[in-house]
């Protein structure tokens, strides 16, 4: 009788993708030249809810031969930079070669290594990712950048142009990197250099994820159902030609991410196999998640395109918030106030925090940090 059963709802979910695949090609063929966003957006959640399924992206995507080694060659670089074995986190920083006054305040704030040692009893390595400065800025600010890098050992350089067309070749620099000097560090972090970072709160949190051995780690800010951007006046604008489906798979905001070390390795083994000519790297980063079989999960305090909130109840909890650039020292020196921790303590003190991320986070106008829900969490 189970045997009967079985395989009716085997027959029956067979029947409804097939008949959720006849309705989304349907609508691909009677909507597809009309490229306005709702109409791109009901055909990406369609796709992305009823179907679901991204193997024949990734077959097309695919390369007849992978990639072998580094595609450009390394003009800074520290291979020496994780020969500890007990590196907690690797953390790479996307950065642009003129942004150096960011990377000073990185330094200084939740980039520094020797803070995380001393305060946090943990071992991170700080690297910062970057391409050439662009040739019409002249060789002045790639001398900068190698001053730079005899003070603090910590710039990874590659000779492409560093651009916002070429920030997959970004993306396929630290994983590469990672594979071959530090594959051994438990978990990787990617981040934008203009986001924050809560690193006491994040490392505790790695701390309890690396007891428990956790594995096929993905988190971040995860988009679900997003459609390719056609309007070509964008700059996320993806021709059809370089991305023909509906709906890119389930990612994580680029501005910033972990993934566990077993993640860091499955990644890298797809980003050999994939055309990495589609230039938006956290779409990229999807795809050869998908390709291997790893799934993102959303985690509420990693912030959107919009500041978190400034409060101690937010601090809290909070992990990442983005968009700081000249407050950076001052969030930092305010939200790892040893202070923070103590206002929520208590029957009181959970409920005044509660009811205030109640009113900061739960608006009508919507603004990309927190989510309603992280307010009970």
């Amino acid at each position: 009788m189970r045997m009967f059963v079985s395989g009716r709802r085997v027959k029956r979910k067979q029947f409804l993708q097939l008949f959720a695949t006849c309705f989304i090609l349907s609508f691909m063929v009677f909507w597809g030249p009309i490229d306005n966003s709702i109409v791109s957006h009901m055909k990406s959640y369609s796709y992305r809810y009823l179907i679901n399924s991204y193997h024949f992206v990734n077959d097309t995507l695919s390369l007849k031969y992978g990639l072998e080694g580094p595609r450009y060659p390394y003009l800074i670089n520290h291979k020496e930079k994780c020969q500890a074995q007990d590196v907690l986190l690797l953390l790479f920083i996307k950065t642009a070669p003129e942004n150096y006054n960011r990377r000073s305040a990185i330094r200084k704030t939740w980039g520094n290594e020797k803070y995380v040692r001393s305060q946090l009893n943990a071992n991170i390595k700080t690297l910062f990712a970057l391409g050439t400065p662009n040739p019409l800025s002249g060789e002045g600010l790639q001398r900068q950048l190698l001053w730079e890098d005899q003070i603090y050992n910590d710039i990874i350089q590659q000779d492409f142009v560093d651009s916002f067309y070429n920030l997959t070749l970004k993306l396929l620099l630290q994983f590469s990197w990672t594979n071959t000097f530090c594959p051994h560090a438990k978990f990787l972090m990617t981040a934008d250099d203009d986001i924050f970072i809560h690193m006491p709160n994040l490392i505790e949190y790695l701390q309890n994820l690396e007891e428990i051995g956790v594995r096929d780690f993905w988190i971040g800010r995860v988009h679900r159902g997003s459609p390719p951007v056609r309007d070509k006046s964008n700059k996320y604008y993806v021709s059809y030609e370089m991305y023909q489906w509906p709906a890119y798979p389930d990612y994580t905001a680029g501005a910033a991410y972990i993934i566990s070390s077993d993640v860091a390795a499955k990644v890298h083994e797809a980003s050999l196999t994939l055309n990495s000519t589609l230039y938006i790297d956290d779409v990229f980063m999807g795809l050869c998640a998908n390709k291997m079989g790893i799934v993102p999960q959303y985690h509420v305090f990693f912030a959107g395109e919009g500041k978190a909130p400034y409060h101690p109840c937010i601090y809290e909890k909070m992990m990442t918030s983005h968009g700081h650039v000249q407050d950076l020292q001052d969030l930092w020196n305010d939200a790892t106030d040893p202070k923070v921790k103590s206002i929520s303590k208590g029957f009181f003190g959970q409920i005044y925090c509660r009811f205030i991320k109640i009113v900061l986070l739960c608006r009508f106008a919507y603004k990309d940090t927190y989510p309603c829900r992280a307010a009970f969490a």
